[in-house]
């Protein structure tokens, strides 16, 4: 955090008085901040008295402080030379060190003063600054403290002193020692008290260690003063967005938003109007978004912030490519730009291009050192990437008597963002005590994942199943090859074969039927919460048979956070062959329930959180001619994120969906679920 330098102005005021007189005018330029009119004015009294020592050291001070810092350090240092015993004249040089950055020579040079005279507030003081401003912010505190003694409550110290605590509490925060920084936070303010800059801190503090109650807190001290109400206001409208309340962060940006007016200070109207477009996206109110930074960006094509509006409006919308174009050139504007390389970071992260993701987001580290955002991403990045094994085990049973033991095992191993390595080991009992059918089946897999193209994935995996039966035992060849497609945006279509075996109970497995799997799924999002997903499976099987089935359900996403929706899912399927004795294959058979869903998504849960999912459904289904029956099916999961590498959850189904008879069915699964990142980043990374 920048440190404010503050003018120690030494007026050699006992020496030569009415001269000193004469430039009264020259020193109140000085002490006004008027340093283009002091510098002209000295500069005429040095035409006449050249060798005048107070005329040359307030033209030093005042090209320094008039941007001209190197010409102002070559006068101090030839002063010095004229004077090498005037501590004045060292101070002022010492100050052109500051002046001119050059904070490791300025930090000995005014030590040395120190030993000098220990009691030099513009010593002491000047030093603190230059330990503030090499970060040594402990130091530096110390000795603004014993400025303080030799002036007590001098405002220059006391200014210094608060932006020392604002740069250490910074400073703890990057470190991620959030309890520090608000320790020496709460300490400004009992200096300075509800003061506005430590208020703010406090608030930004709290937001990223993800307090929102006392950043909220905050923002409603800071509102306590009519000044700071739509800086409040703003606060407090990102506050309700990140506790998920869309319509109340919408309320609190209008609030703020309806109060700019002429009086306002300018440094308002920006950010203001950003919170208010911003809360418009986050409402889905993307129209009337657009309409706004259109307005603006007419009259103000290339300004950064405008272009991260539109960028962002674009992310929300699904238009990735145009979100790059509008961060692209950001960085072209300011390649330091934080929203420039993060925002570039997520969109091309959205589209596909995973090495140039990790670029742009490393790119924003080396500007912003240890900033949680983009560190974030790249740990969730490396996360989709980091190899993982998954094991899952299971117990179904159904009320035609059939039981089943399921062990699975999944490893996915990549070896870029565009390649991976995939092997399977599936392992399942099934019995039936009536009819004392008893078959195990052992499956083995492996395959490859590739990346052809942003949009394009292949897959494909190949293996053999073992399996052992009543009467039969054989191996199998088994396969499943698919391509992932992103053909528009927010569009998603999977195409591919896949070759399995009938295993749902003992007696299926003893015959040995093996299906050959012709299949798409097809899922379309919107911008106005409504979503479609399809899916067609065409089937051809050993003992001639043939099956067509066709899912495709229409939902409505009612909120974000958790997820919850709700629709309406449409099932038919047709075999060419009825053999209702050996597996339910009815000539047609139609099916159609409500359903809602609400879900706390694994992947953004945090380390030591919950999460969960549960659907319930509900509707009717035709079975050939026969009538109407009801349905019910209810799934869900509960589990645990035990650390950034592991979780596990249980998982349980019951349904009485597709029913062969008329006295019914009923399917009941229970199960555990683990997974385990192997490593703690992609291996290509390391």
């Amino acid at each position: 955090m920048k440190l404010k330098f503050f003018a120690i102005l030494i007026l050699l005021l006992t020496a030569c008085k009415s001269f000193a007189q004469d430039m009264q005018e020259g020193f109140t330029y000085l002490e006004t901040g008027k340093y283009a009119k002091a510098e002209t004015f000295f500069q005429n009294i040095l035409q006449e008295h050249p060798d005048n020592k107070t005329a040359r050291l307030c033209y030093g001070r005042a090209i320094g402080l008039n941007g001209k810092p190197e010409e102002a350090n070559t006068l101090f240092t030839n002063l010095l030379a004229d004077y090498p015993t005037d501590f004045e004249v060292k101070l002022n040089y010492g100050e052109s060190l500051l002046w001119n950055s050059n904070f490791t020579k300025a930090k000995t040079y005014f030590k040395g003063l120190i030993d000098q005279d220990p009691k030099s507030f513009p010593a002491l003081l000047s030093y603190a600054n230059t330990l503030s401003n090499l970060k040594e912010y402990e130091e530096a505190l110390k000795y603004v403290d014993k400025a303080l003694e030799v002036l007590p409550g001098n405002p220059n110290a006391l200014t210094s002193k608060k932006y020392m605590y604002l740069g250490y509490a910074y400073q703890k925060q990057q470190s991620q020692k959030y309890d520090e920084a608000e320790y020496l936070l709460k300490q400004n303010l009992t200096l300075f008290n509800n003061d506005k800059d430590t208020l703010l801190n406090l608030a930004n503090l709290y937001l990223i260690a993800n307090r929102l109650e006392d950043a909220k807190a905050t923002y409603n001290i800071l509102a306590e003063n009519p000044e700071n109400k739509i800086t409040a206001l703003n606060g407090l409208a990102l506050v309700s967005h990140l506790n998920g309340k869309e319509k109340e962060a919408l309320q609190l940006s209008n609030q703020a938003f309806e109060n700019l007016g002429n009086d306002t200070n300018p440094k308002l109207i920006q950010p203001t109007t950003e919170r208010q477009i911003q809360a418009l996206i986050w409402n889905k109110k993307y129209k009337t978004a657009d309409t706004l930074i259109a307005n603006l960006i007419e009259n103000k094509p290339n300004e950064n912030w405008l272009l991260a509006l539109r960028a962002t409006l674009n992310i929300y919308k699904s238009d990735f490519k145009k979100s790059v174009k509008d961060y692209n050139q950001i960085l072209i504007n300011d390649s330091t730009s934080f929203d420039g390389n993060l925002g570039n970071a997520n969109a091309l992260k959205a589209l596909g291009k995973y090495d140039a993701a990790y670029t742009s987001a490393e790119n924003t580290l080396k500007f912003y050192e240890n900033q949680k955002d983009a560190t974030n991403f790249i740990k969730n990045l490396n996360t989709t990437f980091t190899p993982f094994y998954e094991g899952k085990i299971s117990y179904s049973f159904d009320n035609g008597d059939n039981e089943a033991f399921a062990f699975n095992n999944n490893i996915e191993f990549p070896f870029s963002t565009k390649f991976k390595i995939l092997a399977s080991y599936n392992y399942r009992n099934t019995t039936n005590a009536v009819t004392n059918n008893d078959a195990t089946s052992n499956d083995f897999s492996l395959g490859i994942s590739y990346q052809l193209l942003p949009n394009l994935i292949f897959k494909g995996t190949a293996g053999l199943s073992a399996a052992k039966a009543t009467t039969n035992d054989y191996t199998q060849f088994l396969t499943d090859i698919s391509l992932n497609i992103k053909p528009f945006k927010l569009q998603d279509l999977t195409v591919g074969y896949k070759r399995e075996l009938q295993s749902f109970n003992a007696e299926l497995l003893d015959r040995e039927i093996v299906q050959n799997n012709f299949y798409a799924n097809y899922s379309l999002n919107t911008n106005f919460n409504l979503g479609w997903f399809t899916q067609y499976f065409y089937t051809s099987q050993s003992d001639d048979n043939a099956r067509n089935l066709l899912f495709t359900s229409l939902y409505y996403k009612i909120l974000a956070k958790p997820s919850l929706k709700a629709g309406l899912n449409y099932q038919y399927i047709t075999f060419k062959n009825q053999v209702p004795t050996v597996y339910f294959s009815p000539e047609k058979f139609n099916a159609v329930e409500v359903f809602a869903n609400i879900i706390k998504d694994e992947n953004t849960a945090k380390p030591k959180e919950w999460f969960y999912e549960l659907t319930a459904a509900t509707g009717l289904q035709y079975i050939d001619d026969d009538e109407s029956q009801s349905t019910y099916r209810f799934q869900g999961k509960l589990g645990y994120k035990f650390s950034d590498r592991c979780m596990a959850n249980l998982f349980g189904t019951r349904s009485n969906i597709a029913s062969a008879t008329a006295a019914g069915f009923t399917f009941n699964e229970v199960g555990l679920r683990f997974k385990w990142l192997l490593f703690k980043k992609p291996v290509f990374r390391n």
